[in-house]
């Protein structure tokens, strides 16, 4: 449980349980101080109320501010481990789809600055960003593009993204329907 974070209900709790926990000692204190007074036990049983109402709300406020700090705290754990797993789904299909990416890159024989220039406009850089990027002016970008498309036998920018992308836009089907082809 984490306390050292505060959030609003954290605040909306800790502000109650700090109210009840003052009434409850200014109640209790003075109760002592009207025992030595002598009051009537009707006076002592309605302050030892208040005191013991005070008392008691203070222990049922830090129960529930413990049980959904718990709450809260498994929830955020479940939700921390499935990003995790995502990530690293995610994380090994990039490698998978950048080495396939590469291997393509070799099938249409491009070379090292052909490759480098193919990615960033797979990224989507503009042709100047591209020459910026990579230290060359932005005519060689465009020469170097130029060649990638040529080599591959596309004719642009969206073919090529489309190339590698298209697939990656199927919608998922669902086994009933794979089982019933």
């Amino acid at each position: 449980m984490n306390f050292l974070y505060p959030t609003g209900a954290r605040w909306r709790y800790g502000g109650l349980i700090g109210a009840f926990a003052l009434i409850g000692v200014l109640a209790g204190a003075d109760l002592v101080g009207d025992l030595d007074e002598g009051v009537s036990a009707l006076h002592v049983l309605a302050e030892g109320s208040v005191n013991a109402i005070a008392l008691a709300a203070v222990v049922i406020l830090v129960w529930a501010l413990i049980h959904r700090t718990r709450e809260l705290d498994e929830r955020l754990a479940s939700s921390h481990e499935s990003a995790r797993l995502w990530r690293e789904e995610a994380e090994n299909l990039l490698r998978g789809l950048g080495a396939s990416i590469d291997r393509q890159f070799g099938r249409w024989e491009l070379s090292v600055a052909e490759k480098e220039v193919a990615l960033l406009l797979l990224k989507g850089l503009a042709h100047r960003e591209i020459a910026r990027a990579r230290g060359i002016s932005e005519a060689t970008a465009r020469q170097q593009a130029t060649a990638v498309y040529r080599k591959a036998g596309l004719a642009g920018r969206n073919d090529l993204a489309a190339f590698f992308l298209e697939d990656l836009a199927l919608p998922v089907q669902r086994e009933a329907s794979n089982a019933s082809d």
